[in-house]
């Protein structure tokens, strides 16, 4: 769809994808028309398989259902998998008109304007966003934030979550979904990344910066040459989930494997960006300069082509058990606890 921006003073000619995001109209770069057409093709032969398995049973944890996530979910989908497999759709059934219920309580005076100051700011580049839009979807989006504040009083409303909960609306274009997508991820997946402490958000950074120092020596050795806390670059990554910082498909195609494998899948994504564009952040010789290669390593051919990326996640970055990460979660937690 395609359509005329207004408002800058400059008339603009925008065309908008599948998702409701603008781009610039015009005719596609060549290698990029290429990348669609190769990447449409998989989605393709994606929709088949997943279309044979869902017809034969529910979907349940197996080697084989891993295999399909990781090869990419096709967006028909999409909502069905991540709540199935998150655990939200059992929780929503469990709790038959919990959400509305949420949405009736007396409100609270801090949380809605909290809500409604970011609201605006959420992702003013997609048309579904916009006031003029019908549906809109800031209606929604606002419910959901509103509604989690009062399911969750420790976690409230913390800025970040206005974006995620935004993606999960556009997924699946239903606000009781979104919900619960948004509870799992924040106790199961993501847990006390919004807190006010944010000491799961501050654990995970550390635990990058020891994996980088395990896997990427060099560019842990500059990092601390030049004293740039990780927080500094990575904190966006971490607390959106990539949102705004890679490609909407890349996001997407991440999404499908973290609801699946957890937060683990986080650290895979960094790292490959990392250690794949290690030659170039070691060019970087000050502070300021290291700061604009994190900046760069999250654009370029790497993420634009998500399936191949994908595949870097899981090659990449080697192996990386659980059971290393949770050993550096604890330590990483148990030393913020004691200088707290």
């Amino acid at each position: 769809m395609e359509m005329v921006e207004q408002g800058t003073g400059q008339e603009r000619l925008t065309s908008t994808d599948q998702y409701g995001f603008e781009r610039p109209a015009g005719p596609e770069p060549e290698p990029h028309r290429e990348l669609l057409s190769n990447y449409g093709a998989v989605l393709s032969r994606r929709a088949i398989k997943w279309r044979k398995l869902l017809q034969h049973s529910r979907v349940q944890r197996s080697l084989r259902v891993k295999r399909y996530i990781r090869k990419g979910i096709p967006n028909e989908y999409r909502s069905l998998i991540w709540m199935t497999v998150s655990g939200a759709q059992a929780q929503m059934e469990k709790n038959p008109g919990y959400y509305k219920k949420l949405l009736e309580m007396e409100e609270d005076p801090k949380l809605v304007e909290a809500v409604r100051t970011d609201i605006n700011r959420t992702f003013p580049d997609n048309v579904q966003f916009r006031r003029t839009a019908n549906p809109c979807l800031q209606h929604a989006l606002f419910n959901i934030l509103v509604a989690y504040g009062n399911h969750n009083k420790t976690v409230g409303y913390c800025q970040g979550m206005n974006f995620v909960a935004g993606y999960l609306l556009i997924v699946t274009k239903d606000e009781e979904k979104s919900f619960w997508l948004l509870d799992a991820l924040i106790v199961k997946i993501i847990p006390d990344f919004y807190t006010p402490t944010m000491i799961g958000l501050k654990t995970d950074q550390e635990v990058l910066a020891q994996l980088v120092k395990m896997k990427v020596p060099a560019v842990a050795e500059l990092m601390e040459k030049h004293n740039v806390m990780w927080t500094l670059v990575v904190a966006r990554w971490f607390i959106c989930l990539f949102i705004d910082i890679l490609p909407v498909e890349t996001v997407l195609r991440i999404w499908d494997c973290l609801f699946y494998e957890g937060s683990k899948i986080t650290f895979r994504v960094a790292l490959t960006l990392i250690k794949y564009h290690q030659a170039s952040i070691l060019e970087a010789n000050n502070f300021p300069a290291i700061c604009e290669k994190f900046k760069e390593i999250t654009c370029g051919p790497l993420v634009q082509d998500c399936h191949v990326f994908m595949q870097k996640i899981f090659t990449e970055p080697g192996t990386l058990p659980l059971a290393t990460i949770t050993k550096l979660r604890e330590g990483s937690r148990a030393q913020m606890v004691a200088q707290s």
